[in-house]
């Protein structure tokens, strides 16, 4: 039995919102360079140098990448031989995010009640979704997510009979939505399949997902490519002024589903993808 103590969980969440905040993974920077390369309007090449620059003077001078710093969601992977000590699992991550914030200056967008609308002050609580798998692992993803683009996402209950043609649709249908509104260059992290809960935890999962990789499924494979050529084919351009590059790149992660159902969900992310993976 490993034993894992909750002050290094909170030691690592630390840093990891603070260098999230300031610094994209290579996947999403690699796409963002390679777009302004193939990008061919003359306003869309502008903002997408501009968002370049951005990201260099983020990292250069420790700042945010972007002034919503979002509500921090964290997958954790855990083996089921591990056992952590020391205190409460959930509350090593929310001190984790907490420190985070305040130590690093990031914005604190949180607040205690949906309708009440008071501010934690800390950015916490954090999102925190737990998947169990066999052996010792203990993998800490943090993807704070901004709701700019988060207020654009959708989740649809399709019919069986609605079929691959039903779940595009509703792909192109929420990024038109989305238009400038969701800051685009996009990320897209598609769910298919599960439950109406499920179908969500899939999408966002799928913008942690490197843009450079791969599903391990033929169909969902030829659907990724097929659906970042027609999103892009909307026009809608870097920050929707118009311009080939309307996603970044577009990632599905699919689950078995119930006979009667084919739940769908689209969460857009603008360019700032953020997503950090470590390991203790």
């Amino acid at each position: 039995m490993r034993e894992i103590n909750c002050s290094e969980i909170t030691d690592k969440i630390r840093v990891m919102c603070q260098s999230v905040n300031v610094e994209l993974e290579q996947d999403v920077k690699d796409a963002l360079y390679a777009a302004y390369d193939r990008e061919e309007s003359a306003t869309g090449k502008q903002i997408l140098s501009q968002l370049k620059e951005n990201l260099r003077i983020a990292k250069e001078d420790r700042i945010p990448i972007c002034q919503d710093t979002g509500m921090t969601v964290v997958f954790l992977r855990i083996g089921q031989d591990v056992h952590v000590t020391g205190g409460s699992l959930a509350d090593a991550v929310n001190e984790g995010v907490r420190r985070g914030y305040v130590e690093g200056y990031l914005r604190k967008s949180v607040v205690k009640d949906p309708i009440e609308r008071e501010n934690t002050g800390d950015n916490t609580p954090a999102v925190i979704h737990y998947e169990i798998v066999p052996g010792e692992e203990f993998t800490i993803t943090v993807a704070p997510k901004g709701f700019g683009s988060e207020n654009m996402s959708r989740l649809v209950m399709l019919k069986p009979a609605d079929g691959i043609e039903g779940v595009k649709q509703v792909i192109l249908d929420t990024v038109a939505a989305a238009g400038p509104n969701a800051c685009p260059p996009m990320v897209i992290g598609v769910g298919i399949g599960g439950t109406f809960e499920k179908c969500a935890w899939l999408a966002k999962k799928a913008l942690t997902r490197s843009l450079d990789s791969e599903s391990e499924i033929a169909w969902v494979r030829d659907l990724e490519k097929e659906m970042l050529e027609k999103v892009n084919g909307l026009g809608l351009g870097p920050g929707g002024l118009g311009g080939r590059v309307t996603a970044l790149g577009l990632n599905i992660e699919t689950y078995p589903t119930h006979i009667a159902g084919l739940p769908v969900a689209v969460n857009i992310c603008c360019h700032v993808n953020r997503h950090i993976t470590e390991h203790i």
